[in-house]
Parts: structure tokens; C-alpha cells; sequence
């Protein structure tokens, strides 16, 4: 064999594992385009409806002007003018809820904003029922109430220039937030004491960080690092909140990823497996990550257009759930339960879903999330040849679960 014919061959085979390592999916919803032109849409967090998951929020940033709320179809719901919000994160925890009959364990929706009209850290809290009844009325009625107040119930101003923020519920401490620094390398811990937000900690990312999240039960960090090698990261903390070793330092420009690593979030498979998804945002693919140490690389995917929607690019923040999203799955009660009550429940939904499905000849797109959504920013939005502002696509977890070799 000629080395011409050597070369040929073995770049051919190099495009071939090359290109087996990235696959394609495509979005089944979008957003409208936000208000605002540029480089304005960031990043959305999303509610889980754990009474009607069909009926979840997405929460989104415009981050020149504030926070929108969507439905799972990409419609708005509500906009809330709160300031340059560049990211958001939730998490959502059970407290006591003082009735006539005592005291009940309610949900209770803790949604976090790194304000940079005011260099703050901004929480706003939502009473779950309310959520829901809110949404039950748009679905049913078309009316919705919910709204999200301007003015955030806590607010805390920082030291370092804010940029971005991922929640997260530690054993010892609860509640808590971790914040980046824009151009610096400082990460800021903070938590919710009893008196409002207070400083827990303060670590050293090593660079310029935006995007992150916090993995509740394995109690990691994953988080991008933007200068020098263009990292991400795992810091893993134990139970007191000590960090255990130095980083563990998972790809880099060197590796996988292209660019900017930016939006990093976790899609949990049961308490402790699932993977770790990462914008690549310089060849705009989106990275698999084995959610377990040692984090290897998986496989890559792009969002491609369809006949309607168009394809991803220049993506920013991201999150994803792996919860059933579809109008027939409880999430709370999904064990079996054949009380007298819960079957009165049971119909009493039932009859809700075929009210609202009837209303709106849906039956056919109520199962679009049976393995929960993956949300992403759109850095480039388009409507056929004509560029529009940004938005936020939305795609079903299951096409991405299809391309791998996962039992589900």
C-alpha cells in the first residue's frame, strides 16, 4: 500500500470515530424570541409541577432586563422586569406548613438570580400549591396569576463582580448557592441562615468561571473554567462542607471541548448515576459526561434544525430534569396506592387532563417527555433566512437516551 493510499484511509477512519462520537437531536419546542437584541438570552432553570409535571415551568433569564417564565411548549407565561439577571437555579425543598390541623410538610420553591444591576444575590421564594393552581387555571380556564414579583424576598450584595449562580442543598448547611466571579477566579458560597442569606465560603476556580451546578447527593461541583485551558472541573465537598482534595480536572480545549466550556448541568438516572452535560459553546455540541468519577467522556450531540424550528448554536446556560414530564405520570405518587382517596384523586385528575385536552386537541403532544427535557439557550435564533432575537429550544431527554447505550 502507497502512503497517499496509508493517509487516506486512516483520515477516513478518523472521520468515521470521529463522527460516530457525535450525534444528532432535534428540538420539539421553542420560546419566542426575547425582547431584548444581542447577546441577551442566558439561561433557564426548571420548575418540576410534582402534583401535574405536564404543567412544569421553565424559568429563563434575559439578562439585560430580567426573568420570563414558559410553559413545556416554549409559550410565555409571565416576564418579570427584575434587573439584569444573568443565570438562574432552583431547588426545591419540603418545610413545615402550619395549618388549623397542625403542622404539614409543604414544597416550597427556592429560585436563586445573580442580580448584576445590583451585584446581588437574589431568592425568591414560591409556595408550590400556589404554582400549581396557578397553572391548573391557565390550562383550564386560560388565566394564570402566577407571577414573579420584582423584588426578590432575599437579597444579599457581594463582594466580587457577580456572574453566574447554581443551587444546591448541602446535609449540614441546606440550602445553599454558589456564585462566580465575572474576570476572576474567586467562587462565593453563600446560604440561607435563619435571618436571610449569609457568606459560607469562598474557593479559588482557578479562572474566569459562569456556568455550574451543584450535584446534590454525590455533593460535587462541576463547573466551567473559561481562561487558560478552557476546563471543567469537579470540586467534591463532604458532609461538613470541607473540600476533599485538590479539583479533579475532567476535559479541556485539549480534549473535547471547542471554545468556551459555558452551560453545565446534571441528568440523574437514579440517586447517584446519570451523566453531566456541557456546552461546548466554540463548535456548538453539547458533551456527555459519565456522572461518576472518574466523569469520562461519552459522546457528543448537536441540535439540528427541523422543519420548523431551527438548529443550536453559541449556546449558553442550559438544565435538564430527567422526570417524566407527561400528563398521565404523578410524580409523588407514582408507587401503587389504592386507598379510597387516591382513587378519588386519580379520577379527579383524569378528569382534568381530558377537560384541558379536549380544549386544546392536545392528546397527541402529552407525552413529549416521558424521560424528562433537556432546555438550552439559543445564541443564534433564526425564522427561516431572517435572524431573530434569542431564544430557548427545548428538547425531549428520550432522543438523546436513544443515541446511547443506557437501560432506562
Amino acid at each position: 500500500m502507497n502512503l497517499s493510499k496509508f493517509l487516506f484511509l486512516f483520515a477516513t477512519l478518523v472521520t468515521l470515530n470521529t463522527y460516530s462520537d457525535v450525534f444528532e437531536v432535534f428540538p420539539l419546542y421553542e420560546t419566542p424570541a426575547i425582547d431584548t437584541k444581542g447577546d441577551a438570552a442566558d439561561d433557564p432553570a426548571i420548575w418540576i409541577n410534582k402534583e401535574f409535571p405536564a404543567l412544569s415551568i421553565i424559568f429563563a433569564t434575559d439578562k439585560r432586563s430580567g426573568i420570563y417564565a414558559y410553559d413545556l411548549r416554549g409559550k410565555k407565561i409571565t416576564f418579570s422586569p427584575a434587573g439584569n439577571i444573568n443565570n438562574v437555579d432552583l431547588r426545591t425543598l419540603k418545610l413545615d406548613y402550619t395549618t388549623d390541623n397542625g403542622v404539614e410538610k409543604k414544597d416550597y420553591t427556592f429560585l436563586f438570580g445573580s442580580n448584576r444591576s445590583l451585584n446581588t444575590i437574589d431568592l425568591w421564594i414560591f409556595f408550590d400549591e400556589g404554582i400549581n393552581k396557578s397553572m391548573r387555571n391557565r390550562a383550564n380556564l386560560r388565566y394564570s396569576n402566577f407571577s414573579i414579583n420584582e423584588k426578590p424576598d432575599f437579597r444579599i450584595k457581594s463582594e466580587s463582580n457577580i456572574y453566574g449562580i447554581c443551587a444546591g442543598v448541602h446535609p449540614k448547611y441546606g440550602l445553599i448557592a454558589f456564585v462566580t466571579e465575572d474576570q476572576g477566579s474567586n467562587v462565593e458560597v453563600y446560604y440561607l441562615a435563619a435571618n436571610g442569606l449569609e457568606l459560607l465560603a469562598t474557593l479559588d476556580n482557578g479562572g474566569e468561571s459562569e456556568g455550574c451546578v451543584f450535584d446534590d447527593e454525590n455533593l460535587t461541583l462541576f463547573i466551567s473554567e473559561e481562561n487558560l485551558r478552557g476546563n471543567l472541573k469537579a470540586h467534591k465537598f463532604d458532609e461538613d462542607f470541607n473540600l476533599i482534595g485538590e479539583p479533579l480536572f475532567i476535559d479541556s480545549r485539549e480534549g473535547n471541548i471547542v471554545g468556551d466550556p459555558e452551560g453545565v448541568t446534571v441528568y440523574k438516572t437514579d440517586k447517584n448515576k446519570g451523566f453531566i452535560i456541557l456546552s461546548s459553546q466554540g463548535d456548538s455540541k453539547f458533551n456527555i459526561y459519565n456522572r461518576q468519577q472518574p466523569y469520562e467522556f461519552i459522546k457528543s450531540f448537536k441540535i439540528s434544525s427541523t422543519k420548523d424550528i431551527d438548529g443550536v448554536s453559541d449556546t449558553d446556560g442550559i438544565d435538564a430534569v430527567s422526570v417524566n414530564l407527561n400528563c398521565d405520570f404523578d410524580f409523588e405518587r407514582s408507587t401503587d396506592d389504592n386507598s379510597k382517596s387516591r382513587i378519588e384523586e386519580k379520577e379527579e385528575n383524569n378528569e382534568f387532563w381530558l377537560n384541558v385536552l379536549a380544549k386544546d386537541n392536545i392528546k397527541d403532544k402529552c407525552d413529549d417527555y416521558p424521560n424528562g427535557i433537556l432546555v438550552v439557550q439559543d445564541g443564534y435564533n433564526y425564522l427561516g433566512d431572517k435572524k431573530e432575537n434569542q431564544n430557548f429550544k427545548l428538547i425531549s431527554f428520550k432522543e438523546i437516551l436513544d443515541n446511547l447505550d443506557v437501560t432506562r
